[in-house]
């Protein structure tokens, strides 16, 4: 019986989550940002340390009974300087060194998929994919909202405040996204959502994304420019899929499982168009629902990465998305 630590950072929650390779789930536990660019790598080490702590506590176990810990850091690496302080940060809560950093991609992955090869693609406030074939991992995309991301919820975001702008000046027809990006941000006049975005929300990357719900709410309400906006954001992330694909050298006539993640693919227009895409693009893949949560995945790696793969009844009691 071995148990496996999995952790999934993100920019407003820490998931944390023990899993027994016979049982299954032991513990989880919810703790702060890990966002290290905001908060710095000494504030993300302490909330590593608050998860370890409470996730032992409720398992009756000291640190060092963890066999292995896969620890999933948003921004790893990207900056090749951070590098090494990142890789130290969970050592002093597990007090020994069976662990592997990684980008919070790889969560994303294994949770999605099970840690089996395939592809997982990523459309939230970014946008990116991992995959794995042969024990080979590759990231496509990933770029930040200023030269990437395409497909993204920023991406949406972005181009219906444009189409917006078109509306407003009589460059487009004044379809539901025009009212709808009024009410949703509140400006009285039109030219005030300039002052909005630049000075009150500071170009907030987070803030502009989450317009990207109104984007798709001005679709369903049969705005043909927003539907457009949507169908090219799946055409754009089935895109990153290809291109993983291809690197990883799955063969033309090989299935490739694929799944996805992020709160872009609840917009039936951003699914409908990477679907429709895939199958354009290579007749093999097998599109995929998630399977699990991205901490529990980090575990189901770290189990995959130490060589204790969980029995099929442990796999069979995890808790599914």
């Amino acid at each position: 019986m071995s148990r496996f630590l999995g952790v999934d950072g993100g920019g407003t929650k820490t998931a944390f989550a023990l899993i027994d390779s016979e049982s299954g789930v032991l513990a989880r536990s919810q703790q702060a940002s890990s966002d290290y660019y905001a908060l710095g790598v000494e504030a993300v080490t302490r909330t590593f340390a608050d998860g370890v702590d409470d996730i032992c506590r409720q398992a009756g176990m000291a640190p060092d009974a963890i066999a292995f810990t896969v620890v999933g850091l948003p921004g790893y690496g990207e900056v090749s300087a951070d590098q090494a302080a990142l890789d130290a940060i969970p050592r002093p809560a597990l007090g020994h060194d069976r662990f592997l950093c990684v980008n919070d991609m790889v969560p994303g992955w294994a949770g999605s998929l099970g840690a089996a090869d395939g592809i997982n693609v990523i459309g939230g406030t970014g946008s990116m994919t991992y995959g794995e074939r042969d024990g080979a991992g590759l990231r496509v995309g990933g770029w930040g909202e200023l030269f990437g991301d395409e497909g993204s919820g920023y991406w949406i975001a972005d181009r219906g405040l444009n189409a917006f702008t078109r509306m407003s000046d009589g460059r487009l027809p004044r379809g539901p996204l025009y009212d709808l990006v009024k009410e949703r941000t509140g400006i009285a006049h039109d030219l005030d959502l300039i002052g909005l975005v630049l000075t009150d929300w500071q170009k907030q990357r987070t803030r502009i994304a989450a317009l990207s719900s109104t984007v798709a709410e001005a679709a369903t309400a049969g705005d043909p420019v927003a539907a457009d906006i949507l169908a090219a954001a799946g055409v754009e992330l089935a895109g990153l899929v290809e291109a993983t694909r291809r690197q990883l050298g799955f063969q033309e006539d090989e299935q490739v499982a694929v799944s996805y993640s992020g709160g872009v693919f609840r917009a039936d227009g951003v699914l409908q168009a990477f679907t429709g895409e895939l199958g354009r693009l290579h007749a093999g893949y097998d599109l995929r629902a998630p399977l699990y949560e991205p901490d529990v995945g980090a575990a189901l790696y770290a189990a995959k990465v130490s060589g204790a793969p969980l029995t099929a009844d442990a796999l069979g009691s995890l808790p599914r998305r």
